[in-house]
């Protein structure tokens, strides 16, 4: 269906602006009048935006292109969109006020167009959900799933407060990870290729006079020279194993067989893969506890929350879970039989069980999760930091001395 970009006035004669679906331009004026908008500029948005590129001059529509590449939504924008549609929901405002007033706020110009749409939708008579999921790049299954569960309930802005804290909070803890881990994937990005360099270019025109005076050389001058020399001749080598492993396993993971491999190593990986354990299972416990609060059947709910993992061995032991329940088993059984959730999880969910408040059980879980990922993250980065320096420090020193002590030994043969 079409989209048209429009310019229009309200009932109180306040100019707004927007993008619309409809059949044809008399039908998307139609829509708009429904809705209490009188439009003065109507064109349809690929038509328009053709004509504004053939008008303009090339670095314009360079520039153009470029801008609608970096244009995304980020977990941020979500989470702040869904707070104040929160908001509005709750003060008791029709769905469709509710997102013409959020889209008049909104800068996001792709948050904008998609929630136009969606109110379109919404003003045609399709389920809020239903016209979310129509966008799956901007609204996961998690959101859809929620917000389909609010409409049901009658409690939609509660929903959408509940979704908007997970998503600050998962949004949270993933910068907080990716804060972390900044400075040492800058310092061992520079240190490597500062020691390629050397080794490549440096070293070679220095050590040029060994191999002219023919004389025996030590051992780590042998190993330096070899190393440099290899560097020199065949860095292309090194690079195009690299882009082929990386292209390989790319490749792999796209295959289910791949995937679930790939992921089993993660997970056994030294430290690392604890550390990717703990926020899976933070995110398995927080994804959990807030759909189950919003009203979502537990079989439904593990079917989202295998996805939110983003581990194919957590999820397949989710989906064992899931069919073990089904067939009349408990929740806590069929995940410690899998292996992978530790006794703090296991022993929360049996709690919840019991005592009915399993939601709450694993929103705590989830919480000891989140703390124990930050403070494994700020360990982690406190070790590497000593260890990156005194590795680098090693590798210098190496070639200090493979390049002194030929000298010194020249020198005492002149002497």
């Amino acid at each position: 269906m079409p989209v048209y970009a429009y310019k229009g006035l309200t009932n109180e004669g306040k100019a707004v602006a927007g993008v619309i679906d409809a059949d044809s331009p008399k039908g998307a004026r139609l829509k708009l009048r429904r809705t209490g908008v009188f439009p003065t500029d109507l064109a349809e948005e690929r038509a328009r935006r053709t004509a504004v590129a053939a008008a303009e001059p090339e670095p314009s529509r360079l520039q153009l292109n470029v801008g609608q590449l970096f244009e995304h939504i980020t977990p941020q924008d979500l989470a702040l969109m869904t707070r104040q549609l929160s908001t509005l929901v709750g003060a008791g405002l029709p769905l469709v006020e509710c997102l013409s007033a959020l889209i008049e706020q909104i800068d996001n110009a792709r948050v904008k167009r998609t929630l136009s749409q969606v109110r379109e939708q919404v003003v045609e008579g399709r389920a809020f959900a239903e016209a979310l999921r129509d966008h799956p790049r901007v609204f996961s299954d998690l959101y859809v799933n929620m917000v389909r569960a609010g409409e049901a309930s009658g409690a939609l802005d509660v929903v959408l407060l509940r979704l908007a804290e997970y998503t600050e909070s998962a949004a949270q803890l993933r910068s907080k990870v990716k804060t972390a881990m900044t400075y040492p994937i800058l310092m061992a990005s520079a240190g490597g290729t500062i020691m390629i360099f050397l080794l490549a270019f440096v070293v070679p025109k220095v050590t040029r006079i060994f191999a002219e005076t023919k004389a025996a050389l030590p051992l780590m001058t042998v190993i330096l020279l070899a190393l440099s020399n290899f560097l020199a001749q065949y860095w292309w080598v090194l690079v195009c194993g690299v882009i082929a492993a990386v292209i390989a396993v790319r490749v792999s993971v796209r295959t289910p067989a791949g995937r679930l491999r790939y992921d089993g190593y993660v997970l056994r990986f030294p430290y690392f893969g604890k550390l990717v354990k703990k926020v899976a299972l933070a995110r398995f416990s927080r994804t959990l506890s807030t759909l189950l609060s919003s009203g979502i059947p537990l079989l439904a709910s593990l079917d989202i929350v295998k996805n939110v993992v983003n581990n194919a061995v957590l999820s397949v032991a989710i989906e064992n879970a899931r069919n073990s329940i089904r067939e009349g088993q408990s929740i806590a059984p069929p995940l410690r039989k899998s292996g992978l959730f530790p006794p703090l999880v296991l022993h929360m969910v049996a709690v919840g069980e019991k005592s009915g408040e399993l939601e709450e059980m694993l929103s705590r879980a989830a919480d000891a999760y989140d703390s124990e990922v930050e403070a494994s993250v700020a360990a982690m980065t406190s070790i590497l930091e000593p260890v990156m320096i005194l590795v680098m420090g090693a590798i210098v020193l190496f070639i200090v001395l493979a390049i002194l002590l030929p000298i010194f030994e020249l020198n005492d043969l002149v002497h």
